[in-house]
């Protein structure tokens, strides 16, 4: 409704929109945000059926797709073999200007998996996703079938968090707007949305100490000590104590 009627208001039907004020249902909820690790990913794709759903999970896990909208139109024309790239055509956000398809680089996860599905399909298959994908439910509830049958308890919005956890990843390595731009948001969406802090995270926080995850480096941990045995031990002497520290501890 507020969309509609913010319609009418831009064709200047209505001079106001009665439902402005009204919040809409896009609020970020992190207790649904769950990181599926490669180690859950390896089960979930030796459990698949069929080269149709280990493309279809990979696609999700490894190439950060929206599900089912952006099967639909892939094709192997899209994959760019010879530049390590391949295009996405995106219906969600088709109707913003510049933002109808991206292109993404062909990671390597994801190229070993599309190899063997090329390997397998037959001559003058023009889409890469053959098996019925329009009803997202019916998806989700084979999804879940599969992640069971791997051992795992099936986790709420499957697909969603197989994209969110890409983008988490992708996050660790390069910068947050060249990640979103390869999954088609924004970082704003992406930092409100998709990232999550994950379990690595907090193992990689508790063992700098220890020297493992280079958080350490920089820090002089013998300033305090050096600048206190510097420190002039009359109390009237005039020192210039920054001079002092500068010289002792290599810092200002």
């Amino acid at each position: 409704l507020k969309q509609f009627f913010a319609a009418a208001v831009r064709k200047r039907l209505l001079v106001e929109n009665p439902f402005d004020s009204v919040p809409t249902g896009n609020a970020a909820n992190p207790e649904r945000q769950v990181f599926i690790s490669r180690e859950m990913m390896e089960k979930v794709l030796a459990a698949c059926p069929n080269i149709q759903w280990r493309l279809i999970f990979t696609l999700a896990r490894y190439g950060g797709l929206r599900i089912p909208s952006e099967l639909i139109g892939l094709t192997w024309a899209d994959i760019q073999w010879d530049q390590k790239r391949f295009l996405v055509r995106s219906p969600k956000t088709e109707h913003i200007p510049g933002k109808e398809s991206r292109v993404c680089p062909l990671f390597p996860e994801l190229e070993a998996v599309l190899t063997e599905a090329f390997a397998q399909a037959p001559t003058g298959q023009k889409n890469i996703i053959t098996m019925p994908v329009n009803s997202q439910s019916n998806l989700r509830s084979q999804a879940h079938r599969i992640i069971e049958r791997a051992g795992l308890v099936p986790w709420e919005k499957v697909f969603v968090n197989l994209r969110s956890s890409r983008e988490t990843e992708l996050t660790e390595t390069f910068p947050v707007h060249v990640a979103a731009g390869w999954l088609g948001n924004s970082p704003d969406i992406a930092r409100k949305h998709y990232l999550q802090t994950t379990e690595e995270h907090f193992r990689r926080a508790v063992e700098w100490e220890s020297g493992k995850s280079g958080l350490k480096s920089g820090l002089n941990t013998a300033a305090p000590d050096e600048c206190r045995r510097t420190q002039p031990q009359r109390e009237n002497q005039a020192v210039d104590i920054t001079v002092v520290c500068a010289g002792s501890c290599g810092t200002v």
